[in-house]
């Protein structure tokens, strides 16, 4: 079942209150902390990098969701500095700021989910964070101003803030999804360098935030890429603050003590489909939005045995340097991209591959075919244009974003710390 078309403007869901500010860890300075505070109670689930390689707040997070029992208070963010390869000292200055979040709140630490991102290997200076806090506590609001400055302050080379939101029914009343994410570079199937928060209102336990986060990031934000690199701070972050009337009622157990009833299939179907929703549009915006992009490619790879075949000659299309340059250029050079299926590691039998670039095939059965070179390139010229790839070898298909590699990715990230 499908949820309503994603809301032209921001909504905000019962319950959350948002802010940022300046602590003066970007060398450019603007707004470089942020915070979510969530009522009590609130649920939550999380994925993380699979880099070996993590950083202290994903650490740090991932001891506390498990230590409070999947419930936050309170989300801190900082951009500017990664916190990563910095040793125990890192996981003390996360720890400290946890601590004076929860203390300001009436909380405990373990309620309090941290997360960074920015330089690697650089000390956090967590003396800067602390002497902000109290001003962004002062700040937080429950307003869509309140949501950018939050979604401004998490930013480091994105150009823009990114924001989704959708209603949906849930058991009779109207709930909001909202989700913000950040993420320009070193994005990566198995998580990138994103930050992703989503907001909801509808009641829930973190198992079921956890068994519906799973499968919504594997199909939106493991299917994109921009850089082929995977980052050490990846998080995407779902909370459910139960505030609004959406919700399921109690039922008392056997002891008399509340327990959570689980939501009708109907219910569940209506959640699962915007939560994707959200995360898919995310997803976009933030390939939109890579470092250098000029071109979006929405990849289609068809006819494999598995998912997971489209899904691997996918991958080793979007990280084709040579198909991304090609890509830049607006060059119709399908033989790169047939290349790239054939180095998949799936054992394809190129006289079956056909390759479209937009509506018009440019390879027939492994081979080339008569093709307007003309209206080809006028096709990769467009901001966003569609690649599809047919294998012949099965029914199963997979979608893939991604984008093109120009010089000014290599600027970007050239400077980076400079």
């Amino acid at each position: 079942m499908k949820p309503r078309r994603l809301s032209s403007g921001i909504l905000l869901p019962s319950g959350f209150l948002f802010a940022g500010a300046a602590a003066g860890l970007k060398k450019a300075g603007g707004l470089d902390l942020g915070l979510i505070e969530a009522p009590a109670g609130t649920a939550a689930a999380a994925v993380f990098t699979t880099n070996r390689v993590v950083a202290a707040p994903v650490a740090v997070g991932r001891l506390h969701l498990r230590a409070a029992g999947g419930r936050v208070r309170a989300v801190i963010i900082n951009s500017g500095n990664a916190n990563c390869a910095t040793g125990p000292r890192g996981l003390r200055d996360c720890l400290r700021v946890c601590e004076q979040v929860a203390e300001s709140l009436g909380e405990s630490r373990e309620r309090v989910f941290p997360s960074s991102t920015g330089v690697i290997g650089v000390p956090l200076p967590a003396h800067r964070l602390l002497a902000a806090l109290p001003r962004l506590l002062r700040g937080r609001r429950a307003s869509p101003a309140a949501l950018r400055q939050f979604a401004r302050a998490i930013m480091t080379t994105d150009t823009r803030p990114k924001l989704a939101s959708v209603r949906f029914r849930y058991s009779g009343s109207v709930a909001v999804l909202t989700g913000v994410a950040k993420g320009a570079g070193m994005i990566h199937p198995q998580m990138a360098t994103m930050l992703v928060y989503l907001f909801t209102d509808i009641a829930a336990t973190p198992a079921e935030l956890r068994r519906c986060l799973r499968p919504a990031a594997a199909r939106t934000f493991n299917r994109i890429s921009v850089d082929g690199d995977t980052s050490t701070n990846d998080t995407v972050l779902l909370l459910a603050s139960g505030s609004t009337g959406a919700h399921h009622p109690e039922r008392k157990s056997k002891g008399g003590a509340h327990a959570h009833r689980r939501p009708a299939p109907a219910d569940r179907r209506r959640f699962i489909a915007a939560l994707e929703a959200v995360c898919a549009s995310l997803a976009e915006q933030i390939v939109a939005d890579g470092e250098g992009v000029q071109h979006l490619v929405r990849l289609r790879v068809e006819g494999a045995r598995t998912e997971a075949e489209a899904q691997q000659v996918a991958r080793t299309i979007a990280n084709s340097s040579l198909v991304k340059t090609a890509w830049a250029g607006a060059d119709p050079n399908w033989g790169r991209i047939l290349a790239a299926v054939g180095r998949s590691s799936v054992p394809v039998d190129p006289s079956r591959i056909d390759i479209f670039l937009g509506a018009q095939q440019v390879c027939r059965q492994g081979a080339a075919c008569a093709f307007d070179e003309r209206r080809a390139h006028r096709t990769l010229s467009q901001r966003h244009f569609d690649v599809s790839v047919r294998l012949g070898r099965g029914r199963a298909a997979a979608s893939f974003l991604t984008c093109d590699l120009t010089a000014d990715y290599v600027r970007v990230n050239a400077s980076y710390r400079s």
